[in-house]
């Protein structure tokens, strides 16, 4: 139930020095863990009045953030056996799991690192083993469990070192710090940073978006515009005066896109006419098209004449969808360079009279 909770009084503190439970000391067989939700809150009422199980609280953000946990594990666990884990698989059984475990007593778990590591470096290579391990836990606490409370938790805990140790690959960690680009060595230390202070849930949140927003600028910097006007390699045919062939390189999205025509506006708006060859434009999406259209007004404001050729399949379908079309004396498509420079030499563009056609 979402607003259960359970406090200690000062009655029940003294019933637990004289050997009763107190209202801390619960039984977890005796534990019902449910969802936070409204629909919960009646059904879960009537399941405690009549069996006397105690509703203890689960918010969904701890589903979610066992969830988040369970991925990094799997990927570690990839990286130490050389396969390949199913994520739907995985998060399909945990769900399953989650769900049945408390009519039985249980309370919803997720996987643990420390224990799948141990278990791989043991032998283990199929889910068998995950049923393994499961039976002798559970045999080690209903069968154990008196030996096992005079195990020494400083032993535990130098036990649990020793596994993070190895499972953290120290070495792939330091070449990384050694080799890796500055940009991916900050979201590393950022992330093992958080980690530590935090949990591992706000260090991989923390992270996502930081290497996203490194991997848009690293891929806008890889858009580029340049004049290959003289290189007779690629522009075979010359060019009549003050036309120019512009070769723009990288996805136009709205990251590069308004650098790029920002960029052809402010140099080359004096000519007669430009020529954009997008052969290696894979990508325009919506900011980049916004982006496009503003340089068509300058173009036209201007009388540039503008003629896009060479477009890729995503490029053109999205003009399409915008509705954009050749415009009389400022603005024509060209299916290949070869033909963008064959209608400039001949003057099949008309200028400035005649309508610019799209081939």
């Amino acid at each position: 139930m979402p607003d259960s909770t359970i406090e200690q009084t000062d009655g029940g503190a003294e019933a637990g020095r004289h050997g009763e439970p107190s209202a801390t000391s619960v039984n977890l067989s005796l534990v019902l863990v449910v969802g936070n939700s409204g629909i919960n809150r009646v059904v879960v009422s009537r399941i405690v009045e009549r069996t006397g199980l105690r509703a203890v609280s689960v918010p969904v953000e701890e589903a979610e953030a066992a969830l988040v946990e369970h991925a990094p594990g799997a990927v570690v666990l990839d990286g130490m056996s050389g396969k390949r884990h199913s994520a739907n698989s995985e998060l399909l059984g945990q769900g399953i799991g989650n769900v049945v475990a408390p009519f039985f007593g249980g309370i919803t778990a997720t996987a643990a690192l420390a224990r799948s590591a141990t278990n791989l470096r043991a032998g283990a290579y199929s889910p068998v083993a995950a049923m393994i391990h499961a039976g002798v836990v559970l045999l080690g606490l209903v069968a154990l469990s008196r030996l096992l409370a005079y195990l020494p938790m400083p032993a535990m805990a130098s036990l649990l070192l020793f596994v993070a140790w190895r499972m953290s690959e120290a070495p792939k960690a330091l070449h990384l710090l050694r080799t890796a680009p500055r940009s991916d060595i900050a979201v590393f230390l950022t992330c093992f940073v958080l980690t530590v202070m935090f949990d591992m849930v706000v260090a991989i949140g923390t992270g996502m978006v930081l290497a996203s927003l490194l991997f848009m600028k690293e891929i806008a910097d890889m858009t580029r515009v340049s004049d290959i006007s003289q290189n007779r390699r690629i522009v075979s045919t010359p060019l009549p005066e003050d036309w120019s062939v512009l070769k723009i390189s990288g996805p136009l999205f709205f990251a590069a896109a308004d650098k790029v025509f920002g960029d052809i506006a402010q140099n080359y708006l004096d000519r007669r006419g430009l020529i954009l060859y997008l052969d290696g434009v894979p990508i325009l999406d919506a900011g980049g098209l916004s982006s496009l259209e503003r340089l068509i007004q300058k173009c036209r404001d201007k009388g540039t004449y503008l003629l896009l050729c060479d477009l890729q399949f995503q490029p053109l379908k999205t003009l399409a969808r915008a509705g954009i079309q050749p415009q009389t004396g400022s603005f024509s498509l060209s299916s290949s360079l070869a033909d963008a420079l064959e209608s400039v030499s001949n003057d099949n563009l008309g200028l400035p009279q005649t309508t610019g056609e799209g081939a």
